[in-house]
């Protein structure tokens, strides 16, 4: 990727909001070439998605949950076929609190996990659900749980590191 490619995807994550005037000036370049730039990260994939990062507490979530699975074996092409169709399904049902779900590898484990509750209610809900996967050799599983609600709070959920992040690997470049 180019520089002017890397500084728009950066601001771009920092704000998603921001018209391609103010990044133009943000990034000392002119609104041609940001919507130019812009149009042709979307295209190529760069761009997925333009979203927020909201404060899940405010929204009533209590809990966020890293889930790590291990399965006892690898999966079978048909299993695999059920799983995403099971997940599919779920999906469709409304309201769901997985927010991520990939496979991986760590710690002994090869699937992760991340959800959002409401309460523990709500998490245990939804390790019920995921009980239904026992038959696609689901071994064990472990989560981890953060409580939205503390005092406490090193780093909340943001891109803005990751953002400032993208522009020092252009300037290793140079």
């Amino acid at each position: 990727m180019r520089e002017i490619e890397w500084k728009v995807l950066s601001e771009l994550m920092k704000n998603a909001k921001i018209s391609d005037r103010e990044l133009a000036k943000k990034i000392r370049s002119s609104q041609p070439t940001v919507t130019r730039t812009r149009r042709k990260l979307e295209k190529e994939g760069y761009i997925r998605e333009y979203t927020v990062i909201p404060n899940f507490r405010k929204l009533g979530y209590g809990i966020l949950a890293v889930t790590l699975f291990k399965y006892k074996k690898r999966f079978d092409p048909e299993k695999i076929k059920k799983a995403k169709k099971i997940l599919g399904e779920s999906f469709k049902e409304g309201p769901f609190e997985i927010i991520m779900a990939e496979r991986g590898l760590g710690g002994g484990y090869n699937a992760i996990m991340m959800s959002l509750h409401r309460d523990y209610e709500s998490f245990m809900g939804l390790m019920s659900w995921a009980q239904q996967f026992y038959d696609l050799e689901l071994g064990e599983f472990e989560s981890f749980l953060v409580n939205l609600a503390g005092q406490i709070r090193y780093r909340p959920l943001t891109l803005s590191s990751l953002a400032k992040h993208l522009l020092t690997l252009t300037e290793k470049k140079e």
